[in-house]
């Protein structure tokens, strides 16, 4: 193939990514929603009952990495999860961030969506995480943002 038309990205899986996994169904993950751009699924350590995190599905390491023509539609999808989780959870707002390489645990992107309520007490960027106080609790918090999916 000619230099000029060889792709500037490669699109597929990397069977060595934890993110690749979960996008395959290799991983378990408590899946909120899933469209032909991306995966967003419950972190298993939030910040607060709702984080999700919204992964491309092609693998793509950093925000640098993701082809142009994937921005509008992967960010939609990120749009879509913040208002779910916002909505879903009666959330006063959210906190959308990435990390790209440095304090990014997983090389590939991904954008937490963080609900969030006034005086939640988290402070800056030094936040504690804790666990689901088990898998129902974890799988009714992901249903509200599921259910909240659907009217965004």
């Amino acid at each position: 193939m000619p230099e000029a038309e060889q792709p500037a990205f490669d699109l597929g899986p990397d069977p060595s990514c934890t993110f690749c996994r979960v996008v395959a169904g290799d991983v378990p993950a408590t899946v909120v929603a899933s469209t032909e751009h991306s995966v967003a699924f419950l972190d298993h350590r939030p910040l607060f009952e709702g984080h999700t995190l919204v992964v491309p599905r092609p693998h793509v390491a950093t925000l640098r990495d993701l082809p142009a023509e994937l921005v509008g539609p992967y960010f939609t999808d990120v749009q879509r999860v913040a208002a779910a989780v916002e909505d879903g959870l009666d959330a006063h707002g959210t906190f959308v961030a990435a990390n790209n390489v440095v304090s990014q645990s997983v090389p590939h992107l991904h954008f937490h969506v963080v609900p969030r309520r006034r005086k939640d007490g988290l402070r800056g960027f030094f936040w504690p995480r804790a666990r689901y106080a088990g898998p129902e609790r974890e799988e009714e918090v992901a249903e509200a943002i599921r259910a909240a999916l659907k009217d965004v």
